[in-house]
């Protein structure tokens, strides 16, 4: 394990006419497959980079993917997967870049990727969110994800950060039933964190780092994602991720996922909603 996991996951490589190659690790999975956010991170870079190699000479500094709109159409193994970028627009203010996931022949996801400068300075409104009573840096009591405990054994994705659960929100971990909400700290690695443009890209990957809150009703097993949306609010500032994902509505066949993720300032960094499947 390197001391910068994330960001070898989004080291690209130029295959040109907009082409690039990336190897996943086999630690950016859930279960045996990859994990949904972890490729919707690839996606945003590819875009950031594609914009990045079309505007050589121009002043890019602080340009992140505000917006990455994902549809899922299979989930790939570990491994070598190719990355075809558009660039649908190249605008001052927002660009817009289209992104096509494979592994071999067969398209994984689609995305579309909105990019310009995320806020800064104090938002001219905001409203409290329930997330910001939880304690800025994990209490002693709160749940080590670890790679030997059993959530870590199938969220292998906590192998290549720091991961803790509240235990009082996951009652799925003592067998009990409770609200399909559930919230957690996350953290990626030092050398992760240092560089701005990975942090920013790890924030985009916790739009989708909860495990599925049908665990909480009782309903375990795959809960595909079929569509994510994730916003980059601001860039995040160093420390530890507050992260909150709820559901309002589980259907007999769909279920919304919306996941609010707060820094170590409090401010909210990342907002995603996703259509998923409930577990068979």
């Amino acid at each position: 394990m390197t001391s910068t996991p994330f960001h070898d996951l989004n080291v690209l490589t130029d295959m040109g006419h907009g082409s690039y190659t990336a190897s996943i690790d086999p630690i950016w999975t859930i279960g045996n497959k990859v994990h949904g956010g972890s490729m919707t991170s690839l996606c945003a870079m590819a875009a950031r980079k594609r914009l990045l190699d079309e505007t050589e000479h121009a002043d890019l500094s602080g340009v992140q993917p505000l917006a990455v709109g994902a549809n899922y159409l299979a989930a790939p193994d570990p491994g070598e997967v190719t990355l075809s970028t558009a660039v649908r627009k190249q605008g001052k203010q927002v660009s817009f870049v289209d992104v096509e996931l494979k592994q071999g022949d067969r398209v994984a996801v689609r995305a579309s990727v909105t990019l310009g400068v995320p806020d800064v300075g104090e938002p001219l409104y905001t409203r409290d969110h329930p997330l910001a009573q939880l304690p800025v840096e994990p209490p002693a009591d709160a749940v080590s994800v670890t790679a030997d405990h059993p959530m870590g054994q199938v969220i292998h994705v906590a192998q290549g950060c720091d991961m803790r659960v509240d235990g009082t929100s996951a009652h799925f971990l003592t067998g009990n039933k409770g609200e399909p909400e559930v919230r957690m700290w996350v953290r990626p690695r030092t050398g992760d964190e240092n560089d701005p443009d990975t942090a920013a890209l790890f924030a985009i990957m916790t739009g989708d780092i909860s495990t599925p809150v049908t665990m909480n009703r009782g309903m375990f097993g795959w809960a595909p994602t079929v569509q994510l949306t994730t916003y980059l609010r601001r860039q995040p500032a160093p420390g530890w991720l507050r992260v909150m994902a709820s559901s309002t509505v589980l259907g007999g066949a769909w279920f919304e996922e919306d996941h609010t993720v707060l820094d170590s300032t409090g401010a909210i960094v990342v907002q995603s909603r996703q259509l998923a499947m409930i577990p068979r």
